[in-house]
């Protein structure tokens, strides 16, 4: 069975049928016809070269030759569009919350849900969120905040704001321009975007989009194929990528329940398989499971002083959780680490990046005599961040910068680059006024006596709610029953 991709590639699928992780129904529709459609917003870009053997490759093909598929524009997405019609203009877009209420309206549901879901009862997923209410200031007065500065440097390379854009996958999801749109922002903003493993765009097209001296980092998933990494980091490093960010919290997917019920719901068992009896599909993971399973769960700290040897950039372990992981990075000689669950996608009752980067900091000044923000290792956080304010309290706490995720995926999602260009100076003007009412004008002054951290670790605390970000949760469904069709 043949299935053709963009340029007039055409693939030999027949043994992947039972093998692949979105189930054969979607490959049986494309038999013979061009796949481009529903295959790039979903797949890494060299998914086919990575997974499939040479033998397969069969060649080119005149695309005019090629079977298009007719996709019909249902009721439902016709009145999704006249929503994306009404989107306010982006002046009533005030903070990035409200890119959060409209990408979840203007999104088609199936993106909504990889982008938004998370593991389990999705408690890690608010929790990291609300870490942040149970910090509070002790502002300094009476100082000239005439001029403030909140740029600083990450890893020895300027930033105009302490964050970076942190990888997240699947950008074609939400934008036909995926993931560029964050490259021209961090470009245009002078922040530092970091290329993900699982970008919807190529990592080449994401650096040559890049500007003259724009400054990029990679994340990394560790292949099971060494070889497919190495190669993979070392260009990346011919290719200017400043440093190399390890993912080390993703050995095996999390339970994400709203992705799962989008692949139960889109195929009946009994189509795929022809059996009303037996169901072999593996649709349980949803879009996440289809473009990861070439990560490896065998990685380990013995595998460290290898990436060292295959590379000069530095390294940073993405996806630390507790000091004594931490401790053991830096004794190894990494340049650092982000203290992080995986934006609350891995394992529920993790505890929060801000939670963590409060212990990490007292254990190794106890144990190695370091104090934070520290050059030589330096400690990111992310997951959770809505606004300057959180991102200061990272800061105050000991972090260098904060990643910061899905507020972007949400932004480009609801309104293209202009929409990731208006949250990067909407936080642009919260770092200016917080600057000020916190009586800081560096970010060196902003110090870990200006906040009351002591309510932090208690996780059940009276707070006042968080009334736009509750508004923006969707809550979690139960099972429900299949819609019974009328006999005729």
């Amino acid at each position: 069975m043949s299935l053709t991709r963009p340029s007039g590639k055409v693939y030999d699928v027949t043994d992947f049928l039972d093998d692949h992780p979105g189930g054969s129904k979607i490959i049986l529709k494309y038999a013979g016809k061009d796949a481009t459609a529903e295959y790039e917003p979903i797949h890494p870009p060299d998914a086919i070269k990575t997974h499939l053997p040479p033998e397969k490759h069969l060649g080119s093909v005149d695309p005019e030759t090629v079977q298009k598929v007719k996709i019909e524009v249902t009721d439902a997405e016709k009145e999704r569009l006249e929503r994306v019609a009404n989107r306010p203009p982006l002046s009533e877009v005030l903070n990035l919350h409200d890119f959060e209420a409209i990408a979840r309206v203007v999104m088609p549901e199936k993106a909504w849900a990889y982008y938004s879901s998370a593991a389990d009862d999705e408690i890690t997923n608010r929790e990291n969120h609300a870490a942040y209410h149970r910090i509070w200031w002790r502002p300094r007065i009476l100082r000239d905040v005439t001029h403030v500065d909140w740029s600083t440097k990450i890893l020895g390379h300027p930033s105009k704001l302490p964050l970076y854009i942190t990888a997240t996958a699947l950008g074609k999801l939400g934008h036909p321009d995926g993931e560029l749109n964050l490259t021209r922002a961090a470009a245009k903003h002078g922040v530092i975007q970091m290329i993900p493993t699982l970008s919807s765009c190529s990592f080449d097209e994401l650096v040559d989009a890049a500007e003259p001296g724009q400054v990029q980092f990679l994340q990394l998933y560790v292949n099971k194929d060494r070889e497919i990494s190495k190669k993979f980091v070392q260009h990346a490093e011919k290719r200017g990528i400043k440093a190399l960010f390890i993912t080390v919290d993703a050995p095996q997917l999390g339970r994400r329940e709203k992705d799962m019920r989008q692949k139960f719901e889109a195929e009946d068992p009994a189509e795929v398989t022809g059996n009303k009896q037996q169901d072999k599909v593996d649709r349980s993971q949803g879009a996440a499971r289809a473009i990861s399973s070439f990560i490896d769960p065998g990685l380990d700290w013995k595998d460290i002083p290898w990436f060292q040897s295959i590379t000069k950039m530095p390294l940073i372990l993405k996806g630390v959780q507790c000091w004594e992981d931490a401790l053991q990075a830096y004794d190894l000689g990494l340049a650092g680490v982000v203290l992080s669950n995986h934006g609350g996608r891995q394992l529920d009752f993790s505890r929060s990046g801000i939670e963590i980067l409060v212990e990490v900091t007292r254990e190794l000044k106890a144990r190695r005599g370091l104090t934070f923000p520290n050059e030589k290792f330096q400690l990111f956080v992310d997951g959770g961040v809505r606004r300057a304010n959180d991102v200061l309290k990272a800061v105050a706490l000991g972090a260098t910068a904060v990643g910061v995720g899905r507020p972007f995926l949400y932004a480009f999602s609801s309104y293209g680059f202009e929409g990731v260009d208006h949250a990067l100076q909407i936080l642009h003007d919260e770092f200016e006024m917080n600057m000020r009412l916190l009586g800081a004008r560096t970010l060196e002054e902003v110090k870990p006596e200006m906040v009351d951290a002591s309510s932090l670790q208690s996780h059940i605390v009276a707070v006042p709610g968080d009334r736009l970000y509750d508004s923006n949760y969707e809550s979690m469904q139960h099972a429900r029953l299949r819609e019974v069709k009328a006999k005729i």
